[in-house]
């Protein structure tokens, strides 16, 4: 396996660990919050909403079912990736001049 197909592969596993108590197949608002806490910690921490989860189930509950399978889940993780490639190529920059 490549390491972009690895990389995947994780994040699969990663969301359905988290669905385990539930479903199988999306996450509660408590489960949300769990992965969250620890796959995220940095994340999670760094936020000042108090509200933070029941806003990302908001945005992304796509269905509206207070549940968040693997599809509505993705924008999350590729947001926070956009955000930290910015950061990246950011550091980058100062890094070279």
């Amino acid at each position: 396996m490549t390491e972009l197909e690895k990389c995947m592969e994780h994040l699969i596993i990663i969301f359905h660990r988290y669905t385990v108590d539930g479903d199988g197949k999306s996450l509660s608002k408590k489960q949300l919050k769990k992965l969250l806490e620890s796959e995220l910690p940095t994340f999670s921490k760094s936020q000042k909403n108090p509200h933070l989860v029941d806003c990302i189930m908001k945005d992304l509950d796509l269905n509206k079912d207070d549940r968040l399978d693997f599809e509505e889940f993705l924008p999350l993780v590729a947001g926070l990736s956009m955000a930290c490639e910015k950061c990246y190529v950011t550091k980058e920059r100062k890094t070279k001049q």
